[in-house]
């Protein structure tokens, strides 16, 4: 079916990119720590991943319809620091110039648009750039998860048979495996005492939490079996919070072959760009790449950093 469809988790890479470089400022003295490690991030998506369909897909907002389920869904999470914020128009700007559309829409998180761009796929291939494990939940044989590794330098794939391995559980039953730990990510709850490997022990035995709830006394542990009988209205909760949406009025991905087209660099953006916020590393590879040698200001604040991909 030819070349997949790319999608990127946009600020997971953004803040992955802005804590794994730190104290970077361009020649103004504005921060460019996260700027710096998404140039990094595109040059590698242009060199290794040519797909021609594709997009950065980023939260808008407040998530609405969670948080009437849960108004504290989310609460223990720290505002965006402000060197960070001060970068995101930039980063974006950056996005576009390397030929990548963004898609996001008030009320929904990024991960139920993939969701629903993924359930609007058909039979094309998707490849899903993200470390979060609510994505495991789509993941399908044409459907995978890249995770970038701690170091960065390379992606681990997953497709049901990576997720089972992992967790003990398949894409079809992630959604309950994390209703049933908690996301602490999110600030969701879980059952208290049931950790990962009993929780997939128990969607071994049952299949499901809904099965589970209807067989409780085939529980053996007693003290897990006491902990799941007062948890009922807890795990509901929790599957309506952790399962991803895909009937997303709009449906602003679609066509696919208009809202997710991949454009060619506008080379001359991104090296305005790259002069603009000092960052010499992407300035050298743009000019080897097109045979200019234009002057560069060498500035004492970009150190060497570590290679993110």
């Amino acid at each position: 079916m030819g070349q997949p469809v790319i999608l990127v988790d946009a600020y997971s890479q953004i803040y992955r990119g802005y804590y794994a470089v730190r104290e970077l400022t361009d020649q103004q003295g504005r921060p460019s720590n996260a700027i710096f490690a998404l140039s990094r991030f595109l040059m590698k998506l242009e060199n290794e991943m040519p797909s021609q369909l594709g997009a950065f897909v980023a939260d808008k907002d407040k998530c609405g319809f969670r948080l009437e389920i849960a108004p504290d869904y989310k609460a223990n999470r720290s505002p965006m620091p402000d060197e960070l914020k001060a970068q995101t128009d930039t980063i974006f700007e950056l996005v576009n110039a390397f030929g990548w559309n963004t898609i996001s829409l008030s009320g929904y998180e990024a991960d139920d648009l993939i969701a629903a761009i993924a359930a609007d796929a058909g039979e094309r291939e998707m490849r899903v750039i993200t470390p979060d494990k609510d994505i495991s939940q789509i993941a399908t044989a044409k459907i995978k998860l890249l995770v970038p590794d701690r170091s960065g330098g390379t992606f681990e794939c997953r497709g049901p048979e990576e997720i089972l391995k992992k967790f003990g559980v398949t894409p079809t039953q992630m959604v309950d495996y994390l209703a049933l730990i908690g996301d602490t990510s999110d600030n969701i709850p879980g059952v208290s005492g049931v950790g990962p490997k009993t929780a997939a022990t128990l969607l071994a035995q049952f299949g499901s939490i809904a099965n589970m709830l209807k067989r409780i006394d085939e529980i053996k542990n007693e003290r897990i079996r006491a902990k799941v009988a007062e948890s009922g209205d807890l795990l509901r909760k929790n599957i309506q919070l952790i399962n991803l949406k895909t009937d997303i009025p709009g449906s602003p991905w679609q066509p696919f072959e208009t809202c997710l087209q991949r454009r060619a660099p506008d080379w001359e953006q991104v090296l305005r760009i790259a002069h603009e916020r000092s960052l010499r590393t992407l300035s050298s590879e743009i000019e080897k790449m097109n045979d200019k040698t234009p002057p560069v200001v060498a500035t004492s604040s970009e150190k060497k950093q570590p290679q993110l991909f």
